[in-house]
């Protein structure tokens, strides 16, 4: 509707996590999610665009982690929308959606909390200088990325073409043992994404206010589901696949 386009061109969105306890009989079907206290429940991992308008959702335990899902509703929401940055808090981002994003076109802005606390992977050679001295970490393993390149290209294929889902793929990744070779490939690749992230980070006030704006869309999404409950309280009563979609 053109009313919608007051509020963004439909090109960014942002993606978090809801918690709704479950309730009654269907009491047992939820985790314990420390975070979120002690009531069992499960979590509606949902994706806004700029316009406010929710445009993936997916039941998730409350207990799992986010980031898996991100690239989910990005790849799968057949809408007409079409993204081009997106934002998470920090539980939805990790060096394997930083090295999967640039595969299909999207660029990752996640807000990072403890971004002070993380280092920077330089490539070999590189010098930091003195500046930089303090945030560098060991080098991105570019010879291990380069031979892993085809590997990277088949994964990031699959999940495009939707043989297997990114979820799905990420979840089992970072299952794997370390001397997983595709999984540190895609960690490396991360790692490098994500120092360039960085630093434009720390410069660019503009990127900080985007996503900070993004994000708030979302969080807005989410007060009025939260206001919105009537009948059942928003908690869910059974397992019913019907039973999540009314909530």
């Amino acid at each position: 509707m053109p009313l919608a386009a007051l509020w963004g061109d439909g090109t960014t969105s942002s993606s978090d996590g809801q918690q709704f306890h479950a309730g009654g009989r269907g009491a047992a079907i939820g985790d314990i999610n420390a975070r979120s206290g002690n009531e069992p429940g499960v979590a509606f991992y949902t994706h806004v665009s700029d316009r406010y308008d929710p445009f993936a959702s997916r039941v998730i335990a409350a207990t799992a982690g986010e980031a898996p899902y991100v690239l989910d509703g990005l790849l799968y929401h057949q809408t007409g929308l079409t993204i081009e940055e997106h934002y998470t808090d920090t539980g939805g981002a990790s060096d394997h959606v930083f090295g999967l994003m640039p595969f299909f076109g999207y660029r990752f802005a996640p807000r990072l909390r403890d971004i002070k606390e993380r280092r920077l992977h330089l490539l070999p050679g590189q010098e930091s200088g003195p500046l930089l001295g303090g945030m560098t970490a060991e080098p991105i393993a570019l010879g291990h990325v380069a031979a892993h390149w085809d590997e990277l290209l088949r994964f990031a294929t699959s999940i495009r073409t939707g043989t297997v889902t990114a979820s799905a793929m990420l979840r089992r990744l970072s299952a794997y043992p370390r001397q997983n070779g595709l999984a540190l490939a895609l960690r490396e690749l991360g790692r490098l994404e994500r120092s360039i992230f960085m630093l434009d980070w720390l410069r660019d006030i503009d990127l900080r206010r985007r996503t900070q704006a993004g994000l708030n869309k979302g969080e807005a999404r989410n007060a009025l589901a939260r206001a919105l409950f009537f009948n059942q309280l928003g908690e869910l009563r059974d397992r019913r696949f019907e039973n999540q979609t009314y909530l």
